[in-house]
């Protein structure tokens, strides 16, 4: 009667991987979690979906033969994302679909922006070029039937440009889901292993937030807002609760938080090795995040927090 804080399914999130095989393979690197097949991806959402899981975040492993300096393929209408949407918007019509929205998965450079390089092989990446091609990434996906655009990117600008771009072509019910506080966190290993994205070389501090800041994160949230973003995200959660009730104490905008692969991975083989109880840890961990202010939480755990959360 007196908690302050409760969990329920519809919190959750749930992150998905796929890919072109016809075959679903376990990451090793995330104990638990599947890189599956179109079939099976549709199969896995309707599940997490019949637990009271609202929405999906879908990220691809893209073949490196798609992959190139200006990714195209990010918005090819036959691409394994959108024709992934229409999968699931047509066997789950009341499940909410949100696509990534950056070129990692896509580029040849494994970097969330196009990459130019000197006489002297120093990277530059360029913040505007990379915008125009989000927008078009973002248009692709809305035409596919996604309900909403995460782009995760953190370049300047872009979440006014994919607004304006989807409102001009007649997509003003397509939400965006902007990566406010992304920071340039160790944490993210596991999953750039899992899409086959980590840079070529170089690294995201340029344009990923430096973990030691927290002012910073209040001028994005302000930023992101004024451009016309719908909901802000901070990432990773755990590690950045201070982050996350600073958000929620600058906006009213609602709030998102990631718990991350390297999150995930930490709690599962603490579980594993028989040192911390997994139900447990996880729950407590998803409350935390809670409790700090996200409205919405993506995490692997949604489903197993979701069965767990109706077995009381």
């Amino acid at each position: 009667m007196v908690r302050e804080t409760a969990l329920h399914p519809r919190d959750f999130i749930l992150p998905l991987f796929l890919h072109e095989d016809a075959e679903d393979t376990p990451i090793s690197s995330m104990p638990g979690v599947t890189r599956w097949s179109l079939e099976s991806l549709v199969r896995e959402a309707g599940e997490a979906h019949a637990l009271g899981i609202p929405a999906v975040v879908l990220f691809p492993k893209i073949d490196d033969s798609l992959k190139s300096p200006l990714p195209e393929e990010c918005h090819n209408d036959g691409g394994l994302i959108p024709r992934a949407i229409r999968a699931l918007k047509a066997a789950h019509p009341t499940l909410c679909v949100i696509t990534d929205i950056a070129l990692d998965p896509y580029n040849s450079d494994g970097h969330d922006g196009v990459v130019r390089r000197d006489d002297h092989g120093e990277l530059t990446i360029l913040n505007d070029e990379t915008v125009a091609i989000l927008c078009e990434q973002a248009l692709c996906h809305a035409k596919a039937g996604a309900d909403i655009v995460a782009p995760s990117d953190m370049m300047d600008g872009r979440v006014a440009a994919i607004r304006e771009a989807l409102d001009d072509a007649g997509f003003q019910h397509v939400s965006i889901l902007s990566y406010t506080a992304k920071y340039a966190s160790a944490f993210y290993g596991p999953f750039r292993g899992a899409l086959d994205s980590a840079p070529k070389d170089g690294d995201k501090k340029t344009y990923q937030m430096d973990p030691g800041n927290s002012r910073e994160a209040v001028r994005e949230t302000l930023l992101d807002e004024a451009e016309g973003a719908d909901m802000l995200m901070v990432k990773p959660a755990g590690p950045y609760l201070d982050i996350i009730a600073r958000v929620r104490e600058t906006t009213t905008l609602p709030v998102a938080a990631y718990q991350v692969s390297g999150e995930y991975l930490m709690l599962k083989s603490a579980a594993a090795a028989g040192w911390l109880d997994e139900k447990a840890v996880a729950l407590e961990s998803l409350t935390g995040i809670k409790r700090a202010g996200a409205d919405m939480i993506l995490t692997y755990f949604a489903k197993q927090a979701a069965q767990w959360l109706a077995e009381g």
